[in-house]
């Protein structure tokens, strides 16, 4: 189906102005459901435009007294001609549910039989509902109304208008809303109820979690409540949507969605099993993005996709600064640095790179592909590095200005710059420009010479960019010097390459005593690289096991990675560094992360030989830990995760599974049970038949996922060919499980067993991608990706698929940042051999 353009857009948004939506849904089929809208909008005389609309049976179209024939539906698109000044348009329609997370949603839960439904209208699946006039900038208030069965409950949007009639559900007109944000859950939802400054609030799960609900939801509404006062303290404009309802779904593709007055989350956050407080953490961050969301994005609107970072790296921000302002989890730049920018960094780096705000998105599909880590922690690190250039009054001034303006409406960047420079009194259209319009990233490095008598001769930090894009930026960083006594001094640095040519001299440090560390953008201010000077290099083994500040130790973890992931230093030395210093680690996310990217950097980097060893480190490093960090807490819970990814040892990881006595204070339970589970069918120390017993004991929706990767995962040529059928044929199953099944395929232990596979993906691929939706054909074309198998032969048919002209575009881009994954891991490997010649 034809993907609408900007053009299009932008000729439809001048002919027409959008006044109503009435929406009636019958909900009570479970094949099809009924869709009855009722459009009322302006349009220039005369003129003609078209709806978008994707039913399985197009019933009947009428326009101001006029029946129009069903067939002239073409693909997505029903033409409408001959406009009035002001059109009555009524569209009925059987519409489909999905399995994909997208259009309404239908899920019928294995715990207990019952069905439940979502409505997942972005991007621009809102047609699959209900006719829309499908695009952000023709908002409209939506009045809606569901038949539903008897004993369940509907909530949307809106407040509903009156009590309900059994089997019945209106709802009040929204304010302007555009088509992309228009939601409601219908089933059996269970739902605690509160209220916090005037606002109602509503969670809601399904029923089989009400009693995991129950146990988290003080703190649900806890961090709700905070994160609302604080925004409220930030932003003149209340929150302005009525009802703040967050429902926790099932199957859902995203992390959550920021319906206005009905916030949907996948339900993985109503927590079954033991979590650690990064996890929390990650949940409270998930819901103060949202919130976000009702400011940017919901409240004012960006016209067109080219400024979906005015939505999504606003959101990003705010979400990490109200969450380490309002809540307990006070370290959020931490884990925004340890997290969130290393995605950043590496998004930017990959062929697909693209600008935070392109100048052009030519149509809907191509902003879909535009909702990674350029636009989401990208982004939000530039908006930080803006604020420690404008400073907070500012920004907050310009934001406010930019919400009066607009509310309701939409908006651009270039409305943006202008509240902005209104409140600072400067100019930032250079700023924008390069910042905000290329692509890539730069690296800072600390360029130092000593004199005998150990004092600085010079301190320079320098700045580079790469070849293919040669764009130096300015920059406000912070400079920490670590004194071998412990001591640190931190001092703000302006670079400016436009006076200095990315060469930045600090002539005050010339004949000062030489740090035994220097770090470069302490306090993690900007979006760059960082590279330390052989001193600081050397020193970081003894002194970050030492550093009380967790987000300068991220900042060097981080650093660390990076360099390995470039090929700038071996992976063996990344893990030298984690059996000296994560014993000493008290961040969870720090752990969990470090432990997470070295594994997945040795299962690539180096041979199967090297690899072994390098994991043993690591399973030694993470036993350590899990021995010494305290029973029962998250440190413990990662250290274990990290053990049982690392371990080769089946007998110790089968005594787990077998209820023998673990670690003290951990709790072998559901999830855990599965990682374990997990780790010993790769290892080929368990089968078919305790993967049945497992999911036997946890009948749950979950279970069913976690069983599928488990099943993948299966050393077995019958296992890997089901496998294989479900990841390129398989339309029946939910999004989540073809998910599952597609991450457990590839196991760095299988690679004999594997091999054949990687031409079936090459062959294969195209056809399934064209099965699946937008979204769910990149997903799973990144997932089933032939990761481990390192080899130019690899290289080379990934070559020949790109030749091919029937790629999708979420499939080209998918394969095309694999392959650039693959070029890396050749080089670290090709690095590793000549050092051991």
């Amino acid at each position: 189906m034809p993907s609408l353009t900007r053009v299009e857009a932008t000729a439809r948004a001048a002919a027409i102005s959008v006044e109503s939506y009435q929406v009636d849904l019958d909900v009570t089929g479970d094949e099809r459901f009924r869709s009855q809208v009722t459009i009322r909008f302006r349009a220039t005389p005369g003129s003609r435009t078209f709806v978008e609309c994707r039913p399985q049976t197009l019933c009947s179209v009428r326009i101001n007294d006029t029946d129009l024939d069903p067939a002239m539906l073409v693909d997505n698109r029903l033409p409408l001609t001959g406009l009035a000044e002001r059109n009555t348009l009524t569209i009925e329609a059987e519409m489909g549910y999905t399995n994909t997370g997208e259009g309404m949603h239908r899920f019928v839960d294995p715990a207990d039989g019952e069905t439940y439904l979502y409505a997942m209208s972005f991007l621009d699946q809102a047609q699959r509902i209900f006719a829309a006039f499908d695009q952000p900038d023709l908002k409209a208030p939506v009045t809606l109304t569901v038949t539903a069965p008897e004993h369940w409950t509907v909530a949307a949007n809106g407040v509903l208008a009156a009590s309900p009639r059994p089997g019945r559900w209106e709802f009040a007109p929204t304010v302007p809303l555009a088509t992309y944000l228009v939601s409601l859950i219908a089933g059996p939802w269970y739902v605690h109820r509160d209220e916090h400054d005037g606002i109602p609030l509503g969670v809601w799960c399904r029923r089989s979690l009400a009693a995991h609900l129950d146990s988290e939801i003080d703190e649900i509404l806890t961090i709700t409540k905070q994160c609302l006062d604080r925004y409220h303290q930030l932003f003149a404009q209340r929150y302005p949507f009525g009802k703040y309802d967050q429902a926790f779904v099932p199957e859902f593709n995203a992390g959550a969605m920021e319906n206005p007055g009905l916030v949907t989350i996948r339900d993985d956050y109503v927590f079954r099993s033991a979590v650690t407080d990064s996890e929390r953490e990650w949940r409270a961050s998930t819901i103060a993005h949202e919130m976000a969301h009702m400011w940017f994005g919901d409240l004012v609107t960006m016209r067109w996709w080219d400024d979906l970072w005015l939505n999504e790296s606003f959101a990003e921000y705010m979400a990490t600064r109200v969450t380490a302002e309002a809540t307990r989890f006070d370290r959020g730049w931490t884990t925004f640095a340890m997290r969130r920018k290393i995605w950043g960094y590496a998004a930017d780096q990959r062929p697909s790179t693209h600008p935070v705000a392109p100048a052009e998105v030519t149509d809907a599909a191509q902003g879909l592909l535009n909702f990674d880590g350029i636009s989401y922690a990208k982004g939000a690190a530039v908006l930080r590095q803006l604020v420690a250039w404008l400073g907070d009054e500012d920004f907050l001034a310009g934001l406010n200005a930019y919400f009066a303006e607009h509310r309701f409406g939409n908006a651009t960047l270039e409305d943006l710059l202008a509240s902005l420079t209104t409140a600072s009194g400067r100019d930032l259209t250079g700023w924008a420009r390069c910042w905000l319009r290329t692509a890539q990233v730069n690296t800072l490095r600390t360029k130092v010479s000593v004199d005998v008598d150990g004092r600085y001769t010079e301190v320079a930090l320098v700045q580079s960019a790469p070849d293919s894009h040669p764009v130096l930026r300015p920059h406000r960083v912070g400079l920490a010097r670590y004194a071998a006594d412990g001591t640190v001094e931190h001092r703000l640095v302006d670079l400016e390459p436009s006076v200095d040519g990315g060469r930045t001299v600090l002539a005050d440090l010339a004949g000062q005593r030489a740090a035994q560390l220097l770090l470069p953008n302490a306090g993690d201010l900007t979006f760059a690289k960082i590279r330390l000077d052989p001193a600081s290099a050397d020193a970081v083994p003894l002194l970050l096991p030492r550093l009380a500040d967790s987000l300068a130790r991220a900042l060097l973890w981080g650093a660390e990675l990076d360099a390995v992931t470039d090929g700038e230093r071996p992976v063996t030395e990344l893990v030298q560094l984690i059996a000296t210093a994560l014993l000493a680690e008290t961040e969870v996310v720090i752990v969990e992360d470090v432990v997470a990217i070295s594994r997945s950097l040795i299962d690539r980097y180096l041979a199967p030989s090297a690899r072994e060893a390098a994991l043993a480190l690591v399973s030694v490093a993470t036993g350590q830990l899990l021995a010494t960090a305290p029973p029962g807490g998250s440190l413990q819970l990662a250290a274990a995760r990290g053990w049982v990814a690392a371990t080769g040892d089946v007998d110790r990881l089968a005594g787990w599974l077998a209820g023998q006595v673990g670690p003290p204070g951990l709790a072998i339970d559901a999830e855990l049970r599965w990682a374990v589970l997990g780790r010993l069918v790769a290892l080929g120390g368990a089968g078919a038949a305790e993967i049945a017993a497992e999911a036997a004991a946890d009948p749950s929706a979950t279970g069913g996922e976690r069983a599928a990767r488990c099943r993948a995962a299966l050393p077995d040529p019958a296992a890997k060919q089901a496998a294989w059928k479900i990841i390129v044929a398989d339309t029946e199953s939910s999004n989540r499980v073809v998910e599952a099944t597609a991450e457990g395929f590839w196991q760095p232990e299988q690679a004999t067993l594997t091999a054949p596979y990687v031409g079936r993906y090459l062959a294969d691929m195209p056809a399934a991608s064209r099965l699946r939706t937008p979204r769910m054909a990149e997903r799973i074309a990144e997932l089933a990706f032939p990761r481990y198998a390192v080899a130019q032969s690899t290289r080379e048919g990934v070559a020949e698929l790109l030749a091919r002209r029937d790629l999708t575009r979420g499939l080209r881009r998918a394969v095309i940042d694999a392959d650039d994954d693959l070029r890396r891991a050749l080089v670290a490997r090709t690095a590793v051999a000549a050092v051991d010649a």
